[in-house]
C-alpha cells in the first residue's frame, strides 16, 4: 500500500474505531457481527487495510449506523492529498 492509500485507510479505520467505541462494542464482537475476521477487523482499524464498499455497507450494518457515518469524515480532508498520484 503507498504512503497516500495508506492515509485514506488510516483516515477510515480512525472512524471506524472511534464509531465502534461509541457504540460500546469490541473489536472481536463487531467482527462476529459483521461476519468478518478479527483479524481483518484489527487491520482495517489499524489502516493497515483499505475497506471494499460491500465491506463498508456491511460494517455499517453491524454497528447499526449509514454508511455516511463511516466515511463522512473525509469531507473534513483535503481529498487531493488523500488520494495516490498516478
Amino acid at each position: 500500500m503507498t504512503e497516500r492509500a495508506g492515509r485514506v485507510a488510516q483516515v477510515f479505520g480512525e472512524r471506524l474505531r472511534e464509531l465502534r467505541d461509541k457504540r460500546g462494542e469490541s473489536t472481536r464482537s463487531l467482527a462476529e457481527i459483521a461476519g468478518m475476521s478479527y483479524t481483518y477487523v484489527n487491520d482495517l482499524e489499524r489502516g493497515i487495510k483499505a475497506p471494499s464498499l460491500p465491506t463498508i455497507v456491511r460494517l455499517a450494518a453491524a454497528l447499526r449506523c449509514k454508511v455516511t457515518d463511516l466515511v463522512d469524515v473525509f469531507n473534513k480532508h483535503d481529498l487531493e492529498k488523500l488520494i495516490p498520484k498516478r
